[in-house]
Order: structure tokens, then C-alpha cells, then sequence
């Protein structure tokens, strides 16, 4: 009967779900003020931008795949001495 004289936020439990809550709408109001950009016919047929949309993903792929690894496999001995990786 000692619990169910305390106040409801006194609870630990009521707590954290009125916290979690609290934070739930918070963060799912944070997108109202977000819009998208207007479309730019100009600048989407741009011969560069469609470049870019090819080129992109290779160069993420290239960086995910070939140049993290090596800086991975540069940053410890002994190729770190070899190389005169730094930590900063």
C-alpha cells in the first residue's frame, strides 16, 4: 500500500515512460520545420550534376573498399613507422 501512496511521478518507472515520452515527442516534432528544396530544372540537367550522380558511388566505393582498409593497415606498426603516421 506504500507504493500506491507515493505520486505517480515520484515512481521511478512513471518516471523514465513520462521522460521517454516527453523526448518521443520532441524529437518526432523536429521534422515539422523541416521542407525540401525546391526543384531547379536549371541545375538538375547541369552536364556536371549528371556526372556526379555516376560518379559518386564510385568514388564511395572506392573509399569504403580500397583507401579506409590501407589507412587502417598504415595507421599500425610496422607499417605506421614506414609510412610516419602521426597520431594525433
Amino acid at each position: 500500500m506504500q507504493f500506491l501512496a507515493r505520486p505517480l511521478l515520484a515512481r521511478p518507472i512513471a518516471r523514465r515512460l513520462t521522460s521517454a515520452f516527453l523526448l518521443a515527442i520532441l524529437l518526432g516534432a523536429a521534422p515539422l520545420a523541416a521542407r525540401a528544396d525546391d526543384y531547379d530544372s536549371k541545375r538538375s540537367g547541369h552536364p556536371l550534376r549528371i556526372a556526379a550522380y555516376v560518379l559518386y558511388p564510385v568514388g564511395l566505393l572506392v573509399d569504403t573498399l580500397i583507401f579506409r582498409p590501407a589507412h587502417w593497415v598504415g595507421s599500425h606498426e610496422p607499417f605506421r613507422t614506414v609510412f610516419g603516421h602521426e597520431v594525433d
